[in-house]
């Protein structure tokens, strides 16, 4: 790490002068477009996992594209994914070509098991692990909305599993605690790894063959009434499900435990809300003032920002004084 490969996120950076791959957060990508749109030295962007469609990943490829158009025309634009609409995409970029590449992926037995109405989140999966760990070799990889679930799980498995090693996984732990979700128990025993999202995608961890998932999600959603987020406990899409399931064959064989009916499955939505139609919009706003854009709809934006929640943001960037009567960022801005 620092030599042909390096990374850069928040508060750490592993980058040096014979590095060649950057991998770095779309955040960080936007902050370098901001300050220096050229993007001098660098040939291609890759937007990996672009179907979690976040806020901070539209802003960026938006932003990169108008940057490749205007100022570096030999810069490359790449976007991967693997339950991506594909044409739509491709249309974006200008009908850029449609490469697909068949990754190794090994069969997943679905099951759907229902818990009895009522019964909580942390509970429901407690018990499937529980089974899981009786009925099957390997470990178990489950997923659960949010911390709170997270540690109720854990604490109701460690009671009753003290041969089982259980650990937490979510964005708010520190590098240790994550890399010891992730790395083999030392003493050999078997894991149960209680994780949000953030195992969704690009994940493999040695030794899972069992998924559970709670088949929720912890998201956030704009009141227009109150002028904030929310956080809102929502079912996932059916695309995020097959993500979930998917990491019991990253390996060999394995299982994946879907905590709600067949019946359900069917009436999930397709594909996760992007956060461009969800949630609050005035650092979007914000970032595109800095980069002299007062019209969204002049950028390449897969999905529109809703007119009701721009006018919202720019409202309140006007009121803070961020955005002056001309509609351009301010110093204070």
């Amino acid at each position: 790490l620092g030599e042909t490969v390096g990374y850069q996120v928040r508060f750490e950076r592993k980058i040096g002068p014979s590095t060649r791959i950057e991998v770095i957060t779309e955040g960080l990508l936007t902050r370098r477009l901001q300050a220096d749109p050229e993007l001098p030295g660098v040939g291609l962007v890759i937007f990996d996992e672009f179907h979690e469609r976040s806020l901070d990943a539209d802003l960026a490829l938006a932003l990169t594209l108008d940057a490749a158009a205007s100022l570096n025309e030999d810069l490359r634009v790449l976007v991967m994914s693997a339950t991506l609409d594909s044409a739509r995409v491709a249309s974006l970029l200008g009908g850029a070509p449609v490469v697909e590449a068949s990754g190794r992926m090994f069969p997943v037995d679905v099951r759907y098991t229902p818990p009895r109405p009522g019964t909580a989140i942390d509970v429901a999966v407690a018990d499937a692990c529980a089974a899981a760990l009786a009925e099957r070799d390997g470990d178990v990889l489950a997923f659960l909305p949010g911390a709170r679930e997270i540690r109720g799980a854990q604490r109701l498995l460690e009671g009753r599993l003290r041969e089982v090693a259980v650990h937490p996984l979510y964005g708010d732990l520190s590098s240790a605690e994550q890399d010891a979700a992730l790395t083999p128990t030392r003493d050999g025993r078997r894991k149960v790894i209680l994780a949000t999202n953030i195992a969704q995608t690009s994940l493999t961890v040695e030794g899972v063959t069992t998924v559970v998932d709670a088949g929720y999600a912890r998201v956030a959603r704009f009141d227009l009434g109150a002028g904030a987020n929310a956080l809102e406990l929502q079912r996932i899409s059916r695309a995020s499900a097959e993500q979930r399931a998917g990491r019991a064959g990253r390996l060999g064989p394995g299982t994946a435990i879907r905590l709600w009916s067949r019946d359900q499955h069917g009436q999930l939505p397709a594909h996760d809300t992007p956060d461009v139609l969800a949630v609050d919009l005035s650092r979007l706003a914000l970032e595109l003032a800095a980069w002299g854009v007062a019209d969204p709809s002049t950028l390449a934006f897969l999905d529109p920002p809703p007119a009701a929640a721009w006018a919202q943001a720019r409202e309140l960037l006007a009121a803070i004084a961020a955005v002056g009567a001309d509609g351009r960022i301010t110093a204070h801005g």
